[in-house]
C-alpha cells in the first residue's frame, strides 16, 4: 500500500518584549535560576496579571504579515494542568477566541511553491522550566521562563513531508525576525516546533490517527523526529496493528521518537475564560498604525531582488532567507552603485558562496563577518574591472578575513594586479605553444579538454596574474590559424 504522510506543525515563538506578558519581569536569557521571576509569575496569593501591550502589538503585527483576520475583540483563558514548573496550576492562554486567525504562507520546496494555511496565532505564557541534571534523582525548578510571551503559530495540516515542514519551519522563522517580533534563537528556546504527524492511504480523505512530537529546536532535528515517526507509524499499521494518539518526545542521541504521555483533546484541560483578564478589545486605529510599521517582507523583497538586480528565484530567495543577509548584500550592492546592477550576480555568489562557506567554517553570524560589507563590495568592484580575476580575488578574500587590509592594499601589497597587455599576454602565449605540441594536435583533433590544459600552462606561466578570458580568446584564435 502506497502511504501518504500529512503533517501540520505548531511553533511557539517567544516574543521580543523586554518585560513578561502579564508582569513587569524581566525575559532575558541566561539569568541565574528564579532571579526572574516576580510574584505575579509564581501565583503568589491576590496578584493580578496586567497585559502586556507590546507582546499585543507584536501578534497583530504577525496577522497582518500573513494575510491573516486580526480579531478586534479576544479573549484568554486558563488551560488547566498540573505540572511542577506550572505555578498557577493553569496557564494562561487563548482558546476560542485568539488574537488571530486564517492566514496563509508561501513555502518553496526545490522549484516548487506552495500555500500551507495557518488556522490561528494566539497569545499565551511559556511555563518554568524543570531540571534534571546535577541533582542526584531530584528535579529542581527554575521559573525564569514562566510568564514569557508566546505566541503559538498553528498550521493547518497541509504538509505531505518532512521538507515541507522543514521549508514551512524556516519559512516562518524567517518572517518573525525580519518583523522583529521573536529573535529565533532556536538554541535558547526562543523559538521551537511540535509536529504532529499522521499517515493514510494516499488518495483517502480521511485522516490518520496523530501523534505530537514536542520541542523540536533545529531544523535538523524536526525533519529527523518526522522521518523517524513517518516509518513507525507505516511499519505499525501495516502489521496489522493501530496508532496511539499520544504526545512523543524526540531522542536526537538515539533518532527516534518515545512515547511521552497519551493525547490531550481540549476537554482535557479544562478551559474557561480568565475571570482576571477582560476580553482584548483592538481598535481599528491601532491595527493600521502597527500596519504602517511592517517592513518590506521577504517575499516582497525576493521579488524585487529579482526585479531590480536581475537575479534568478533561487539566488533570491537564499539572500533573503534571513534579514541579516538580506541587510549585507544590499549593503555590498551600495558599496558598487559606480558598476550598477551589472555585477549584481557576481556579488550574489560572493555572499552565498566564498562569504557564507567561511562564516559556517569559522562558526560565525554574518552580523559578525570580519569582512565588512562595503570592504567585500570594494573587492568584487576589482574583479569587475578585471584588476585581478575572480581566482585571485579568492585569495584577496582569505587576506581581508585575517585581517590583513581592504582589497586595494593587498592588491598592492602582493603585486596581483591582472595581466590584461595583450603583448605580455601573447608572449607566454606563444611560448606554452611552442613547449606543448602534442595538446596542439589533440584540440585540433576535436578534444576540447586539451585547450584547458593549454589555458592551465598560460596562467601558470603568468602566475596567475593574466586575464582568463583574454588567454582562452586568443589561444583560439592562434590555433585556428
Amino acid at each position: 500500500m502506497e502511504w501518504e504522510t500529512v503533517i501540520g506543525l505548531e511553533i511557539h515563538a517567544q516574543l521580543s518584549t523586554a518585560s513578561k506578558i502579564f508582569s513587569g519581569a524581566a525575559t532575558a536569557y541566561g539569568a541565574a535560576p528564579n532571579t526572574q521571576a516576580c510574584a505575579v509569575d509564581i501565583a503568589l496569593p491576590g496578584v493580578l496579571p496586567v497585559m502586556n501591550k507590546g507582546a499585543v502589538e507584536r501578534a497583530v503585527k504577525f496577522g497582518l504579515a500573513i494575510g491573516a483576520r486580526v480579531n478586534p475583540e479576544s479573549v484568554f483563558a486558563r488551560k488547566n494542568y498540573f505540572y511542577p514548573d506550572l505555578p498557577k496550576g493553569y496557564q494562561i492562554s487563548q482558546f476560542e477566541l485568539p488574537i488571530v486567525e486564517k492566514g496563509e504562507i508561501i513555502i518553496q520546496v526545490g522549484d516548487v511553491e506552495k500555500v500551507v494555511g495557518i488556522t490561528r496565532a494566539h497569545l499565551e505564557e511559556d511555563a518554568g522550566k524543570s531540571l534534571h541534571e546535577d541533582f542526584h534523582g531530584k528535579t529542581g525548578v527554575d521559573l525564569n521562563r514562566a510568564s514569557t510571551p508566546l505566541l503559538e503559530i498553528v498550521s493547518e495540516p497541509d504538509m505531505r513531508g518532512s521538507d515541507e515542514a522543514v521549508a514551512y519551519a524556516k519559512t516562518i522563522h524567517s518572517l518573525v525576525q525580519y518583523l522583529e517580533i521573536c529573535d529565533g534563537n532556536m538554541q535558547e528556546g526562543s523559538f521551537r516546533c511540535d509536529a504532529n504527524v499522521s499517515v493514510r492511504p494516499r488518495g483517502a480523505e480521511k485522516f490518520g490517527t496523530r501523534c505530537e512530537i514536542k520541542n523540536l529546536n533545529s531544523f535538523r532535528f524536526l525533519e529527523r523526529a518526522i522521518e523517524y515517526e513517518v516509518v513507525r507509524q507505516i511499519d505499525i499499521l501495516e502489521s496489522g496493528g493501530s496508532i496511539t494518539q499520544e504526545t512523543r518526545l524526540y531522542d536526537s542521541d538515539k533518532d527516534e521518537t518515545r512515547a511521552m504521555r497519551s493525547k490531550e483533546e481540549a476537554f482535557d484541560y479544562r478551559y474557561f475564560p480568565d475571570p482576571d483578564l477582560l476580553p482584548m478589545k483592538l481598535s481599528a486605529e491601532m491595527i493600521a498604525e502597527i500596519k504602517k510599521t511592517l517592513p518590506e517582507l521577504p517575499d516582497a523583497k525576493r521579488a524585487r531582488y529579482m526585479q531590480q538586480f536581475g537575479l534568478s528565484r533561487y539566488d533570491a530567495g537564499v539572500l533573503t532567507a534571513t534579514k541579516a543577509m538580506a541587510a549585507y548584500f544590499e549593503d555590498v550592492m551600495k558599496g558598487m552603485q559606480s558598476v550598477g546592477a551589472a555585477n549584481a550576480k557576481t556579488a550574489a555568489n560572493w555572499v552565498m558562496g566564498d562569504l557564507a562557506g567561511v562564516l559556517k567554517r569559522d562558526g560565525l553570524e554574518i552580523t559578525h563577518s570580519p569582512v565588512a560589507a562595503d570592504k567585500l563590495a570594494g573587492l568584487v568592484l576589482r574583479i569587475a574591472d578585471n584588476t585581478i580575476s575572480n581566482k585571485i580575488g579568492k585569495d584577496v578574500f582569505e587576506a581581508m578575513w585575517a585581517g590583513e587590509g581592504d582589497a586595494d592594499a593587498i592588491i598592492e601589497k602582493k603585486g596581483l594586479k591582472q595581466i590584461t597587455d595583450s603583448g605580455a599576454i601573447e608572449a607566454i602565449v606563444d611560448e606554452v605553444l611552442a613547449a606543448n605540441p602534442k595538446s596542439i594536435e589533440e584540440f585540433r583533433a576535436g578534444k576540447e579538454r586539451a585547450l584547458n590544459a593549454l589555458v592551465g600552462q598560460v596562467m601558470k606561466g603568468s602566475k596567475g596574474k593574466a586575464n582568463p578570458q583574454q588567454v582562452t580568446d586568443l589561444l583560439k584564435k592562434k590555433l585556428a590559424e
